[in-house]
């Protein structure tokens, strides 16, 4: 219904088409919704206008600076927005050069817009700013031309300018010096010169030198995690089926310590590559909102075992809130602790705990082992620092660890406390932001990480290294799994296997093949699209690391370690049992 106070003609709910009552019912919500998006797209504009680097202002051709942002202002050295505003009234007295902005108005007629264009604006203090100015025409407002400009202040890059000029007036002078020497000394010119050939040429040879240097190290890395760990996985998995069966005492201790051997091995070659490819920043953390259970239950699969062979009591509490970290270095970072804690710990016990503090949680690893004198718990995490009287008869690796643990945790923003009391034990705490995830990607497991649901479920292992097959398969078989393995798909199918429960499969096989796409290939030839699969591989890269997450299969670094393995398959058989 037309209102009194409405204009002659229609009414504004009939020129919005509102003019019935179930109309204005149906459109004011969609017509506030638009007006909510108008009011927040403003908003965004003002807040890019008022907080960007460069600076930002509003022009009239004819004259008048309209507008100016806060970057503007510092750049022209004023004290605020007003200030610029009031000084340069005219577009003219925005630039340093007289008929500067003539010129300017000139070409955007010219072109339509101007982009790049160094001139000088003039600065409160009477100095002249170099500027790199990009100008657009905002659409006809009558006969008014409407300009928006961005500036980049250049004068860094003129400065740069003006010594390189500098720099060739001396260089020039110095040729003139040089030429006019040259008639005199023309002979022993000539030995300069030569002098000088020699000099590059040994720079070079230099230069050559340390790139082959650099080279050589990252292949030596490249062949240490894949040749030296190749071995070593096949041999670790060996030792851990003969430590589950029942060895006599001699026999037993023997095999206790080749696995010790092994895994000293093992961890000094995995510190020393991550030490490598953390100084070299080639470990770029990947920040996620996940539950911090995701973490704990595997970290308890895979340690609550070893405390158990060393008769520990091994107790966690689950923390059910959600962390922003990076899943993996997080990961590596617990492991390192809850290895060290077993490790020097001889009796009692080893606790994982999770506290909250605010917006934040406290993850801690606590144990009852000899614990660190006070003046110790800074140099413990030094690279190569390593606690002699009290855990002489532990020492195993070069003691970067520790270190391990301060470089991952300052690469991802986190705090690493530690509290100790000599004789009765250590305390360390990562402490880590709290989030809240939209939608929830992950729930846990009904099945408590103590369990194994591995007992007669059937595995197939395909890896191009027969050491490796027949370690896996008898660690498997050990675990009551139905193992069989194969070295390639063409292996597989020459078997004309039944599916398989969970696929383990090396990521660099024969012939070019890699491990993800034989997955792929697998779970088509069963036809079972989510057939759970593991891909164990040395090759520590970002790249594959990242392939593999977007794929959603676990990535398994060699030498596997039999507490993780279990650990991840039973996450998978678990999850899908229930």
């Amino acid at each position: 219904m037309k209102k009194v106070t409405d204009p002659d003609g229609y009414s504004v709910s009939q020129l919005l088409g509102l003019g019935q009552q179930s109309a204005r019912k149906s459109y004011y919500p969609e017509l506030t919704a638009r007006m909510a998006e108008l009011e927040a797209e403003r908003n965004r504009y003002k807040w890019l206008f008022e907080n960007a680097l460069h600076g930002i202002f509003q022009a009239s051709l004819g004259g008048r600076l309209l507008a100016a942002n806060p970057a503007l202002a510092a750049m022209l050295g004023d004290a605020d927005v007003a200030a610029t505003l009031n000084r340069c009234a005219s577009l003219e007295a925005l630039f340093a050069e007289p008929g500067e902005a003539q010129r300017v108005a000139s070409l955007l007629r010219r072109q339509g817009h101007l982009q790049g264009h160094t001139t000088w604006l003039a600065g409160s203090d009477g100095r002249r700013v170099p500027v790199a100015l990009t100008l657009l025409r905002k659409p006809d407002q009558g006969e008014e031309i409407l300009v928006e400009g961005f500036v980049a202040d250049i004068t860094e890059r003129e400065r740069a300018r003006q010594e390189l000029l500098a720099l060739n007036a001396r260089l020039e002078a110095r040729v003139r010096e040089r030429t006019q020497r040259l008639e005199q000394l023309n002979a022993d010119l000539a030995g300069e010169v030569a002098e000088r050939r020699l000099m590059e040429e040994q720079l070079r040879a230099a230069r050559d030198l340390a790139q082959e240097a650099n080279r050589s190290k990252d292949r030596y890395l490249a062949a240490a995690s894949h040749d030296l760990l190749q071995p070593l996985n096949a041999a670790r998995l060996l030792v851990s089926t003969l430590r589950e069966r029942e060895l006599d005492g001699d026999s037993g201790r023997l095999v206790d310590s080749i696995h010790l051997s092994l895994e000293g091995a093992e961890e000094l070659l995995t510190d020393l590559l991550d030490i490598a490819r953390l100084d070299q920043e080639r470990i770029q953390p990947q920040l996620e909102c996940f539950p911090l259970t995701r973490l704990l239950y595997g970290l308890v699969a895979e340690y609550a075992p070893r405390a158990q062979r060393k008769a520990l009591r091994f107790r966690w509490v689950e923390g059910r809130v959600c962390v922003n970290s990076d899943f993996r270095l997080l990961g590596r970072v617990l492991r390192n602790l809850l290895s060290n804690a077993c490790r020097y710990t001889e009796s009692g016990s080893v606790l994982l705990g999770v506290r909250r503090l605010g917006d934040a949680v406290s993850i801690e690893v606590h144990d009852s082992g000899p614990g660190i004198p006070a003046d110790q718990l800074k140099a413990i995490f030094e690279e190569y620092h390593q606690l002699n009287a009290e855990r002489a008869r532990h020492r195993q690796g070069v003691g970067l660890g520790l270190a391990i643990v301060e470089r991952i945790c300052r690469r991802l923003g986190l705090a690493v406390t530690v509290n100790s009391t000599p004789g009765r034990g250590s305390r360390f705490a990562v402490r880590v932001p709290v989030c809240t995830p939209v939608p929830m990607t992950y729930s846990a497991p009904e099945v408590s990480p103590l369990e194994c649901p591995l007992q007669g479920r059937r595995m197939l292992v395909v890896d191009n290294d027969s050491r490796i097959l027949l370690g896996m398969q008898a660690l498997l078989e050990q675990w009551g799994m139905a193992c069989r393995t194969a070295h390639d798909l063409e292996e597989v199918l020459a078997q004309r296997l039944a599916a398989p429960d969970v696929l383990v499969v090396d990521l660099h096989l024969d012939g070019g093949e890699t491990g993800d796409r034989l997955v792929e290939k697998l779970r088509r030839h069963w036809q079972q699209p989510t057939l759970p699969a593991v891909v164990v591989t040395a090759d520590r890269s970002e790249a594959w690391r990242r392939t593999l997450a977007d794929s959603g299969i676990p990535l398994l670094h060699k030498p596997v370690r039999p507490g993780k393995l279990r650990a991840v398959l039973s996450q998978l058989l678990g999850r899908e049992r229930h």
